[in-house]
């Protein structure tokens, strides 16, 4: 059993391909190195370069093994999963140049808007449009099987799969995977180790991210955006929020967790490319102490 431990660009406030506010790739990249990481995520498609070899030699010259991709789409919505499947074709290509890589991440849209938190869909689902979400969870977490890699399914902050019963729910509804993230877990309302324990079957893969509840608080009394939240650091590195990881370790150790933990704290935009080495260096010194 091996537990290994990489990042993620988010950790570096990365949300899209392109952006101005978001820190070049090869500094992000550098800088995951630096920071005493092992491995990476790809984050959205296109930002990292996707092809090869400018990718293998980008991360050979870091010592850094990739080890999953990224993909979000509208699972309510057909033509938009019928695109996000071309794109899994896209990405499974890539991953299978590289050992490490066995899992695509699949996020789903959420129901406000990334950066301005205007509600965007209904957050209540109609039985009907609960039975196509799941079909078309399963139908990208099929297409992702059929590529010889595991999709896994990842809870978010204001989409229709965040709460511990919703989570639930899209488990007994599918034969998904989870890519279980701590910290959404605990937005939600959840109790991120219990959960583990009870369904580490279904997570093969894990984000470890922390969430400091005193400004979920505030960000309740003042009806704050995610996006918002973000910014006043709801998502904060791994020890410095409300998740015991010495626990969570020894609940990864009981279940023979053998894999990768990957950590991704929600960053963007980040007021300057200056801020991120050190939260992640810490991050990583502190999951060390807790057993990571």
């Amino acid at each position: 059993m091996a537990i290994n431990v990489g990042i993620a660009p988010d950790s570096w406030g990365v949300w899209f391909p392109e952006h101005e506010k978001q820190t070049p790739w090869y500094r992000c990249m550098d800088e995951m190195k630096v920071a005493g990481y092992d491995g990476v995520e790809l984050g959205p498609w296109g930002y990292f370069p996707n092809t090869n070899p400018m990718l293998k030699n980008a991360l050979e010259a870091r010592s850094l093994k990739l080890v999953a991709g990224t993909v979000g789409t509208d699972f309510l919505n057909d033509a938009a999963v019928d695109d996000c499947l071309k794109t899994i074709d896209d990405i499974a290509a890539l991953l299978k140049q590289f050992g490490e890589a066995k899992y695509i991440v699949l996020l789903p849209a959420m129901y406000t808007d990334l950066e301005t938190g205007e509600q965007v869909m209904d957050p209540n689902l109609t039985d009907a449009q609960w039975a196509t979400y799941c079909k078309n969870v399963q139908r990208a977490a099929d297409r992702v099987a059929s590529h010889g890699l595991i999709g896994t399914f990842h809870p978010h902050v204001d989409c229709h799969v965040q709460t511990e019963e919703q989570i639930e729910r899209l488990l007994n509804d599918t034969d998904v995977q989870l890519c279980f993230d701590t910290g959404h877990h605990v937005y939600g309302g959840g109790e991120p180790i219990s959960f583990y324990r009870k369904h580490a079957d279904r997570i093969p893969y894990i984000h470890l991210k922390d969430c400091d509840l005193a400004v979920k608080a505030e960000m309740d009394k003042n009806h704050w955006s995610f996006a918002k939240a973000v910014t006043e650091d709801i998502m904060v590195e791994p020890g410095k929020g409300s998740i015991d990881f010495s626990e969570l370790y020894k609940a990864l150790v009981e279940n023979n967790y053998d894999g990768w933990c990957v950590v991704e704290q929600d960053l963007f935009p980040v007021k300057s490319f200056d801020i991120p080495l050190p939260i992640a260096a810490r991050g990583r010194e502190n999951l060390r102490q807790a057993g990571f």
